[in-house]
């Protein structure tokens, strides 16, 4: 992981909003890296944003667009070039025959246990950068910060 030794480059009150992207493009690097090193070079960082909502009897474009909070068409231009790289497959949905489920393939299956390792190194790194405790309190609030968002 590359890091800044200082934060010269920033606002004097950077916003929180800069702050999380420029945390998230870092925590992304890496997870990228690792998805690399592991052998899959063909998932573009858009297309990774499917991976943690395909629950195993599958989902449809909306659903995913929606628990990914991402456009339709953005979701469905991810989901064209993970079929096209064979780590999904649209299947019929027996719910509603105009729809089509979004499911993983054994090749797809294969990816989340890569990127949920990853992230338990970046984590682990962060842990050591600030401490467990302040990790653990950012985690805390994000969270409270999103169900509350989420309420509105």
């Amino acid at each position: 992981m590359s890091q800044k030794s200082d934060t010269a480059d920033l606002p004097a009150r950077p916003l929180i909003g800069l702050l999380l992207r420029l945390v998230y493009q870092q925590y992304a690097q890496d997870i990228d890296a690792a998805l690399r090193a592991a052998g899959f070079d063909d998932i573009r960082p858009a297309a990774a944003n499917v991976f943690p909502f395909v629950p195993p009897e599958g989902i449809t474009v909306s659903e995913l667009a929606g628990l990914a909070r991402v456009r339709k068409q953005t979701m469905a231009q991810a989901v064209e070039q993970l079929e096209l790289t064979g780590y999904v497959e649209r299947r019929p949905n027996p719910r509603d025959r105009r729809s089509r489920l979004v499911c993983l393939t054994d090749r797809g299956r294969s990816v989340p246990p890569v990127t949920h390792a990853a992230a338990e190194r970046v984590e682990q790194q962060w842990s050591e950068l600030t401490s467990k405790k302040e990790l653990a309190a950012l985690r805390a609030g994000l969270l409270r910060l999103l169900t509350e968002l989420r309420k509105q």
